[in-house]
């Protein structure tokens, strides 16, 4: 059975820009995948939820925020009681125009050429203040200027990890070049020499900005390199370690642990295993 295809043109209003809604999901597997022509912001209120994509499946808890665009396709299944979701149907044009006044997202969020949508971690102090943006946004009338003071604080606040707006540009910069596996491989050193500051300054910037050292910043993004590879290769754990500039396979799987809650092969199994067929 093919897959179902929502348009904007038929949820959205003539001249309206989104769509608040807010729904409560079924424990029963989806039975096909749906896409769709527009972007969404979708994030888990409450529960867990199993999220089917044709690469396989992956889970969003209470918090995750995930940027769906134009031609993904997905399926919510839910995994706890009471598990809700808020999801946000946004007209193309909107967010097209966001992307090419602010150059900085390339490559990310609503703008990722990844094979599957980007997702991003609500801690519960910033999930509170999510909410409160999206009372805010459905109580307003559903124009371009509504949706862009939705949405502006959200992805300033997803920028790399600067909470801070003034963070050094320097800093803003070595975090942008710390996502290149050319910079991460070498660790903080590789961090240190983007930013191309002295060592002990740097480090002080980071914790004072980031709330991390380097080596924990660029760690995060090794992890990051590693679950992509996880999910869309064959290559061993070996292989990936080091691509990532890892050459100690048991330091590899801490590291993984830490970040993801689960050694690499029960992360690649779980994603991997039951691929949705349309």
């Amino acid at each position: 059975m093919d897959d179902l295809t929502l348009s904007a043109d038929t949820i959205l209003e003539p001249g309206a820009a989104c769509l608040l809604t807010r729904a409560t999901l079924a424990g029963k597997r989806p039975r096909r995948l749906h896409g769709h022509d527009f972007h969404e912001l979708l994030w888990v209120q409450n529960g867990r939820v199993r999220h089917h994509l044709p690469e396989g499946r992956g889970m969003l808890e209470e918090g995750d925020v995930a940027f769906l665009r134009p031609g993904d396709r997905h399926g919510l299944q839910a995994l706890a009681e009471e598990t809700m979701v808020v999801s946000v149907t946004l007209r193309p044009s909107v967010v097209d125009g966001i992307g090419v006044r602010h150059a900085g997202l390339a490559g990310r969020w609503f703008w990722s050429d990844e094979a599957q949508p980007e997702v991003a971690r609500r801690d519960p102090a910033q999930l509170a203040e999510l909410n409160r943006a999206a009372l805010r946004l459905e109580r307003a009338e559903p124009t371009t200027l509504e949706v862009e003071a939705f949405l502006m604080p959200l992805l300033a606040s997803l920028g790399d990890g600067v909470g801070d707006v003034a963070a050094p540009g320097w800093l803003i910069a070595a975090c942008a070049a710390a996502r290149d596996p050319r910079v991460f491989r070498e660790g903080a050193a590789g961090f240190v020499r983007a930013a191309g500051k002295a060592h002990p300054h740097v480090s002080r910037m980071a914790r004072r900005y980031l709330g991390q050292s380097p080596s924990d910043y660029v760690n995060a993004r090794r992890m990051e390199f590693a679950a992509r590879r996880l999910r869309g290769s064959e290559d061993s754990l070996t292989e990936i370690a080091e691509a990532c500039g890892i050459g100690n396979l048991s330091h590899f799987h801490k590291l993984f642990r830490a970040r993801y809650g689960e050694t690499p092969q029960r992360y690649r199994r779980a994603v991997q295993r039951d691929v949705v067929q349309p």
